[in-house]
C-alpha cells in the first residue's frame, strides 16, 4: 500500500510539473513574444549547450512533428525547419537567423544519430580473411606500425609484437568487428608516430623516462608490466562506442563538428582516447595487467566526469570551425 500512495504520488507530481511547465511556457511567451526555440537560439552560444537544449526541447514538446524532426532524414532538414518555423508561427524573413540556426542544431541531432547506426554496422560485420578488404586494411597495421619488419607470413607469431594474442588477429575482432580494425589503422596511419612510441613503450618491461613529442611532455614514470597494444585498442574502441551510444559524446561533437559529426570525428576520438588512456595507464603504475579492467573503469568515469561539462572538447586540436560562430 505505502508503495502504491509513492508511485500515485509521484505521477501526480509529473503531471503536475509537466502542466506548470508548459504555463509557464505559455506566459514567457507572451511576455518576450519568443518560442522557447527562439529562446534557445537567441540567449545560448553555438555548440553543445545550444544544441542540446534544442534537442531536448523538440523531443519534449507536445507536438509530434518537433518529435520527430530530430530524427529525419538529412536531405529533408530544410523542408522540417519551414514546418518548424510554421507551426510556430514564425516569421522567417524577421527572423533569418533562427533558422540559419536551427538547421546547424539539426544537422549535429541527426549526424549524431546517423553515426551511432554507421558504427553500429561496422561494430557488427566480422572480420573475414576471405574478404581482400579486411585483409589488407590488417596488412596497412602491419605497414604503419613496423615499417621495418616486413611480416614473414600472414599466420604468424609477428602478431604479437603490435599486441595481438595469437598468430591470427582475425580472433581478436570478434567483440567489436571491423569496427576495432578501423581505429587501428586510422590511429596508426593518421597518429604515426605516437602509435609507433605508444606501441614502443607497450612493450618496454620498465618504463623510465617517456620521450618529448607531442602530448608526451617531460613525463617521468617507471610500471614493471607492460599491456598489449592491439588488445587494448580494441578494448578501448569498445569504450569509445559505449560512450557514444549512451550520449555522452554528444558534448563533445557537438561542440568539435558545426554540423554533422562522422566517422572521421569517432576515429579521431578514439585516437585521444588512445593517447590519453596510455598517459593514465603509466600515472595509475598498476601492479600488473590484471588490474587492467580496474584502471579502464575509472579512466571511463573520468572521461564521463569530463563530458558532463556542456563547453568540452576531449580533442582541442579538433576544435569546431569557426563558421560556428556565426550559426
Amino acid at each position: 500500500a505505502a508503495s502504491f500512495s509513492r508511485m500515485f504520488v509521484q505521477v501526480c507530481l509529473y503531471f503536475y510539473c509537466k502542466c506548470l511547465w508548459r504555463c509557464l511556457k505559455f506566459v514567457v511567451r507572451k511576455l518576450t513574444g519568443r518560442c522557447e526555440l527562439q529562446r534557445i537560439c537567441y540567449n545560448t552560444k553555438p555548440g553543445a549547450a545550444r544544441t542540446m537544449k534544442i534537442e531536448a526541447s523538440l523531443k519534449g514538446s507536445k507536438s509530434k512533428r518537433l518529435q520527430t524532426s530530430v530524427s529525419v532524414h538529412p536531405d529533408a532538414i530544410e523542408k522540417t525547419i519551414d514546418d518548424i518555423m510554421e507551426l510556430k508561427r514564425i516569421n522567417p524573413d524577421i527572423n533569418p537567423q533562427l533558422g540559419i540556426s536551427l538547421q546547424a542544431c539539426l544537422l549535429q541531432i541527426v549526424g549524431y544519430r546517423n553515426l551511432i547506426a554507421e558504427v553500429e554496422k561496422l561494430r557488427r560485420e566480422p572480420y573475414d580473411s576471405e574478404n581482400p578488404q579486411h585483409e589488407e586494411m590488417l596488412l596497412k597495421l602491419w605497414k604503419c606500425l613496423k615499417p621495418n619488419s616486413p611480416l614473414k607470413a600472414r599466420i604468424s607469431k609477428q602478431w604479437c609484437e603490435i599486441g595481438f594474442q595469437g598468430d591470427d588477429p582475425k580472433t581478436d575482432f570478434r567483440g567489436m568487428g571491423l569496427l576495432g580494425l578501423y581505429n587501428l589503422v586510422y590511429f596508426a596511419e593518421w597518429d604515426t608516430e605516437i602509435a609507433q612510441q605508444v606501441l614502443s613503450d607497450s612493450l618496454q618491461p620498465k618504463y623510465s623516462v617517456l620521450k618529448d613529442y607531442k602530448l608526451f611532455t617531460n613525463v617521468a614514470a617507471s610500471f614493471s608490466y607492460s599491456y598489449s597494444f592491439a588488445i587494448v585498442g580494441i578494448n578501448i574502441t569498445d569504450l569509445a562506442y559505449n560512450l557514444l551510444v549512451s550520449g555522452a559524446l554528444k558534448t563533445h561533437f557537438y561542440n568539435v563538428a558545426p554540423e554533422a559529426p562522422t566517422l572521421t570525428h569517432f576515429q579521431q576520438t578514439f585516437c585521444y582516447l588512445m593517447h590519453e588512456f596510455h598517459k593514465f595507464w603509466i600515472e595509475e603504475d598498476p601492479l600488473d595487467i590484471m588490474e587492467f579492467n580496474r584502471v579502464r573503469e575509472k579512466f571511463h568515469k573520468r572521461i564521463l566526469k569530463q563530458l558532463q561539462n556542456p563547453e568540452m572538447a576531449l580533442c582541442p586540436h579538433f576544435a569546431a570551425s569557426e563558421s560556428l560562430v556565426n550559426m
